[in-house]
């Protein structure tokens, strides 16, 4: 080069030197490549931008995973990161040997790592060879620590056998990876094949039920406890002349077994078959034995985890009824997940109990098909708590078929729990307590009677996808206190409308309160348009995930107890069926209940979620509590609220009537200045669209309506 003359550019300066350049990002998952880099590749020598997929077709797969050990600790120590790959043709065949040399970096905020490099072409040493293995990794120790963590990471984390065996089948051991594994246990006197890699299926088939005294590797392993490492296919046929035919089979060069040991006892043993010759080195047999230890920890682990649940399983399904029958007009849907960890067993149920014929308080003779409805909870998460939720599940199935109405079935219950652990815990151990809903129903004319012993309070999802919380009264939990009194609420459950119970579990999992759990629950409620069976699954996916049963994961980890949860949805019925721009809602206030009051706007607020002008909201709400209050002063009668909401969005007509059995009509007075009366008709005819009295057969309805507007004017 000439004094003067302009240096040549860094690509032309590495192309002349046969060196490629390359910029990984795991964040797009592409790489960049430019020329000599997509040459070395085998692929056309141009620049290209390619898929990570796209790479890792032309690379060993066992290069691969060890790219991104290496990666990993060169992140960690701030090093550089170095490995020799071999490139793959579309046959498979490796066809060149390049080192890579790249500077990884890490971006937190991302989670993904960024790699700037370069590749070079270089001579492959025979596979193998302490050559060939030093080509494979760059750094055998550097690369070996990366791929212990790495295993015993994946090993750790798997929650079954299946995917202890899938975690194994993946493991790629630094520079002498096998490409054939076997899991071998014990059962009796009899060597099993719980699992293996590498082969077709039926291959097993020779192993299987094996007697453990037969002159073969793994039964030797497991007699023994002793690690068998085989470098040859020599050496294999003199130890072992009478099961080398069932190994020659499969065209080895290599075999290692390993004690499977957790606890001091050997719980089977691990093949790892290589079809090239490995010398079982100090540091390659230090290595194998650290992978059997991991892997015969985590098949205990998955094992006894394997174990408890279908324990659990078998005892869940046991106390857990099926919902029997259809009921004419009407859907029942129910679900239930257990606790994740320990034995998956908790005090949750759910029942469905037919009732005998007789006459309802609702007025109902028999031959209707009436059935009750049991959502509880009995408090723990341990077999003793699955033990008193079944004996409490059958006393309480017990009292409905007798044919008590629902605040004597509780009343009953609770004195046989409290009976049962003394008041005290019985055995010396804390006070066990259970909540209850108990709700029972009339399919024909939707009439719901709800008892309710510390437990949530129903919700009512209507025709539209309005969703209410239905308020009812309430006692204490049973078992507390056997005298309590359980009152029982009464309502309707009109056609296209959908009643939800459920445990606290459904509300408050993953961290949630119960204001911040409702609201999840709500969104799922609204926004489903499906039948029961599908918004069960809603539901239960929105709180423990995917699956309706167990799972793994961080998702398991943060449920705090179960859930269960029951729908029962009512058909519409022909022309009596409510249209799906009418909402409707009723509740009762008692005299002796005056802080139901406020029940009662809030139920008024949630009718009119959707309503346009907030201010014709709150005269709504100002004037129910005129009406509502009037009753409970003027009157020693009960009021029974019903409201409803009809007609297109934008122009809807909301009607308000309270009835009580008072004789006495209302008059609109002109109060004084000082009066503390008197007010309330006066407010009512500022206020509302229109307003009325009407006298019943006993008692009378006092009505107003408002139109919905934009902008709150009438």
């Amino acid at each position: 080069m000439r004094t003067g003359e302009p240096l040549p550019a860094v690509g032309d300066v590495l192309a002349a030197l046969a060196t490629g350049m390359w910029h990984w990002d795991t964040a797009t998952g592409t790489v960049s490549v430019d020329a000599e880099a997509a040459r070395l590749l085998g692929l056309p020598a141009e620049q290209a931008v390619l898929t990570e997929a796209q790479v890792r077709a032309r690379l060993h797969p066992v290069d691969w995973n060890e790219i991104t050990g290496v990666v990993q600790l060169a992140v960690a120590e701030g090093t550089l990161a170095e490995v020799r790959i071999r490139i793959m043709d579309e046959r498979n065949r490796i066809t060149r040997v390049v080192r890579s040399r790249s500077k990884p970096a890490f971006d937190p905020r991302k989670k993904a790592y960024e790699l700037i490099g370069t590749l070079q072409e270089v001579a492959e040493p025979a596979p193998g060879s302490p050559a060939g293995r030093s080509a494979v990794t760059g750094d055998w120790r550097r690369s070996r620590e990366a791929f212990l963590l790495d295993a015993g990471r994946a090993l750790a984390e798997a929650r079954s056998t299946a995917e202890v065996l899938r975690v194994a089948a993946g493991l790629s051991m630094p520079g002498f990876s096998p490409d054939g594994l076997a899991v071998f246990g014990v059962e009796g006197d009899r060597l099993t094949v719980v699992g293996h890699h590498g082969q077709r299926p039926g291959d097993e088939g020779p192993f299987l039920h094996m007697a453990l005294e037969t002159d073969y590797p793994a039964a030797e392993v497991v007699r023994t406890g002793r690690a068998v490492y085989l470098s040859s296919p020599e050496q294999y046929k003199s130890r072992y002349p009478l099961t080398w035919p069932l190994a020659q089979r499969f065209n080895r060069r290599s075999w290692a077994f390993l004690p499977l040991t957790a606890s001091g006892r050997t719980m089977g043993a691990w093949m790892a078959a290589f079809t090239h010759p490995v010398a079982f080195t100090p540091d390659e047999r230090s290595v194998l034995t650290t992978v059997a230890r991991m892997l015969a920890q985590a098949l205990s682990r998955a094992g006894t985890a394997e174990t408890e649940r279908e324990l659990s399983e078998n005892l869940q399904r046991s106390m857990m009824p099926t919902l029997g029958p259809e009921v004419p007009g009407m859907d029942v849907a129910a679900r239930y997940v257990p606790t994740g960890g320990g034995l998956q067993v908790g005090g949750d149920w759910y029942d469905m109990i037919p009732l005998p014929g007789g006459t309802s308080r609702s007025g109902t003779k028999s031959g209707s098909g009436r059935f009750a409805l049991v959502m509880g909870d009995v408090q723990g998460h341990d077999v003793r708590a699955a033990g008193l939720m079944g004996q409490l599940r059958i006393a309480l199935r017990a009292y409905a078929s007798e044919g008590h109405p629902p605040d004597a079935v509780l009343s009953r219950a609770s004195r046989f729990l409290h009976g049962m652990t003394g008041g005290d815990g019985g055995d010396g151990t804390e006070l066990r307590f259970a909540t209850c809903l108990y709700a029972e129903v009339d399919p024909r004319s939707g009439v719901v009677e709800i008892a309710r012993a510390g437990h949530p309070d129903p919700v009512i999802r209507m025709a539209d996808g309005t969703v209410l919380l239905r308020p009812t009264a309430g006692g204490l939990p049973l078992g507390i206190d056997p005298d309590t009194d359980y009152p029982t609420t009464r309502f309707t459950l009109e056609p296209g409308e959908t009643m939800m119970i459920c445990t606290d579990g459904l509300i408050e999992t993953g961290g949630h309160d119960l204001d911040t759990g409702w609201q999840r629950i709500r969104t799922v409620l609204e926004q489903h348009g499906g039948g029961a069976e599908e918004l069960a699954d809603a539901l239960v996916q929105a709180v423990h995930g995917p699956s309706s049963h167990h799972t793994t994961g961080p998702l398991a980890d943060r449920r705090e107890d179960d859930i269960a949860v029951l729908l029962l949805s009512r058909h519409g019925e022909g022309g009596t069926a409510l249209l799906p721009e009418v909402r409707r809602t009723l509740l009762t206030v008692a005299q002796a209940e005056p802080e139901r009051v406020a029940v009662a706007r809030q139920q008024l607020r949630e009718v009119l979620h959707d309503w346009a002008a907030e201010e014709q909201v709150d005269s709504a709400v100002l004037l129910l509590s005129e009406l509502l209050t009037n009753v409970l002063v003027h009157t020693d009668a009960d009021a029974l609220l019903m409201a409803e909401v009809g007609g297109e969005k934008g122009r809807r007509r909301l009607r308000v009537e309270v009835t009580d059995a008072g004789d006495d009509l209302p008059h609109k007075r002109r109060p004084g200045e000082l009066a503390s009366s008197g007010r309330g008709l006066v407010l009512i005819e500022l206020l509302s669209d229109a307003w009325g009295v009407v006298p019943r057969g006993r008692g009378k309805s006092i009505w107003f309506e408002l139109y919905e507007c934009p902008d709150g004017r009438r």
